[in-house]
């Protein structure tokens, strides 16, 4: 079954092959499931089927138990038995035990390569949906991110976004005349949610060296496709920032690779783990984004797999596109359930041999109810499937091993080091610098000519100004966006009238910026 991912034996007696076919995996897929009812072994068996036939995979491991897929399974594990059993009923004569290509990647930069991308590539749209934000508040959001690009001020980790939006609050009046009201409790509310995302380790993702999209379409020298496991078993600590990452990533493809059709088989199988996190609580503009890339991304070659308990976590209109599927045991303990289950059941082809409602509700573990694109792209019917038993080690893995898989990895050492570059923070800290040196000449020739006569204060100021331009009605008026990027100069020097106030507002900038 070289086109074809072998997925367990069908039929009355389970001998009749189930497979995904290559040439329709792009066409994106769903694995549902209560908990304990096989997801996982599901979606370890279908990685491995993909990477054997050459496809690179992206997984996420949120509970940490698909570390074991680096390494083969052992005969004498307490589950042989029942694997030999199960792979000889489904007459699968080619089962043995082996390990997979495997790189471990981690945002948080402790179980993987470090995972980053910068403030600019996440976009004010996905940073406002990580944040939480009003829509007043994402709208500042999209001011700063277009203030910054005018100014060319890179936005690259989160210290150059703060410093933007403290530059955006310092110059609300002037910026508000042209992109409309900035007020001070949004930037305020901004900071404070960036503070929050800092304490929970989101700081680390943004930076450079930010992830190549290329890095997880690697196949390994023997052909296979190597399998992206994410560590998400922390990571789901911070709800937000995984479904965010994994937008992002899908995006990120969408607008990075070119179309490609229909190919024999895909670039690149993406498996969406804890689905529900994406859409729960979104608003409609972000789960029409979702819809978008997911009709789009196929084209492109990437198949989209989602993992979730229900199929009703699933918007319909994203559901609609999901053309094979793997529906483990729905649990229909009350009236809910019930309608649920038959939701579900509703969206199979129907088999003459059962009852698709009442197969979803008695498989049993390490089954499943599987319907997979035939030719032309047609559903299959539903069949009742005893998937076929892993060819990797279930479960976890030690440190040891993970360190020794990670110091194997074609990318060892290309992102460990994070690099701090010339960006916003440093640009807006040299501008306070500056404005402040220039505050503190003018005050310190405002004490001079305080010790002079009226007639010599006159006279200094007369040659001090002397060589300065006048400007005339003829010349031509600065640049918009000069005038903004003068702002903060003009600014200070506006405040030095006093002695107090020139004091105060040369500390309050040179400490800010200094002190970041």
């Amino acid at each position: 079954m070289k086109d074809n991912v072998f997925i367990g034996g069908a039929g009355p007696d389970y001998t009749d092959p189930q497979g995904l076919s290559l040439g329709y995996a792009n066409r994106h897929g769903l694995i549902a499931g209560a908990t304990g009812t096989g997801k996982t072994v599901t979606l370890q068996i279908m990685a491995e089927g993909f990477s054997a036939a050459g496809v690179p995979v992206f997984l996420s491991d949120v509970k940490g138990d698909l570390g074991g897929m680096a390494f083969a399974g052992s005969p004498d594990g307490k589950l042989h038995e029942a694997f030999t059993r199960r792979a000889a009923t489904m007459k699968f004569d080619d089962f043995s035990y082996g390990g997979f290509p495997v790189t471990f990647w981690d945002l948080l930069g402790a179980q993987g390569h470090p995972v980053r991308t910068t403030v600019a590539e996440m976009g004010p749209l996905l940073l406002s949906r990580l944040l939480g934000l009003t829509d007043a508040q994402e709208g500042v959001m999209n001011i700063t991110f277009r203030v910054a690009d005018e100014e060319g001020l890179p936005l690259l980790d989160l210290k150059d976004l703060q410093a933007m939006l403290l530059w955006v609050g310092q110059n609300a009046r002037t910026l508000s005349l042209r992109f409309g009201n900035i007020a001070s409790q949004s930037v305020g509310a901004i900071q404070r949610q960036l503070l929050v995302l800092e304490n929970q380790g989101g700081a680390g993702f943004f930076g450079e060296p930010a992830l190549a999209l290329s890095d997880l379409m690697y196949t390994a020298p023997d052909g296979r496709g190597r399998i992206n496991i994410l560590a998400a078993d922390r990571l789901m600590g911070s709800p937000r920032l995984y479904a965010t990452f994994l937008l992002w990533l899908l995006s990120e493809l969408f607008e990075s690779l070119p179309e490609v059709g229909d190919p024999p088989k895909p670039r690149l199988v993406f498996f969406f783990d804890e689905a529900h996190l994406l859409f729960r609580g979104a608003p409609d503009a972000l789960v029409e984004k979702v819809e978008q890339v997911a009709r789009l991304i196929r084209s492109k070659g990437v198949g989209v797999y989602f993992i979730t308990q229900n199929p009703d976590d699933v918007p319909e209109d994203i559901l609609g596109q999901l053309g094979n599927r793997v529906q483990h045991a729905l649990r229909a303990f009350t009236a809910r359930d019930q309608r649920a289950l038959r939701r579900a059941a509703e969206t199979y082809r129907p088999n003459p041999r059962f009852d698709t409602a009442e197969a979803i509700r008695d498989v049993g573990v390490g089954e499943a109810v599987t319907s997979m694109l035939q030719e032309k792209g047609a559903p299959g019917i539903v069949e009742r499937t005893l998937i076929r038993p892993p060819s990797s080690r279930l479960g976890t893995i030690t440190p040891q091993e993970r360190a020794e898989v990670i110091a194997a990895s074609p990318f060892a050492g290309k992102y460990d080091t994070a690099i701090d570059r010339h960006s916003a923070h440093e640009m807006l800290a040299a501008r306070a610098d500056a404005a402040a040196r220039e505050a503190e000449a003018e005050e310190t020739r405002i004490e001079q000519d305080e010790g002079l006569s009226p007639q010599m204060r006159e006279f200094s100021q007369a040659r001090r100004y002397s060589g300065k331009k006048v400007p005339r009605s003829t010349a031509r008026s600065p640049r918009q966006s000069d005038s903004i990027g003068s702002a903060m100069t003009e600014a200070v020097i506006k405040e030095l009238r006093g002695t107090t106030g020139r004091r105060i507002v040369r500390g309050v900038l040179g400490g800010l910026f200094k002190g970041r």
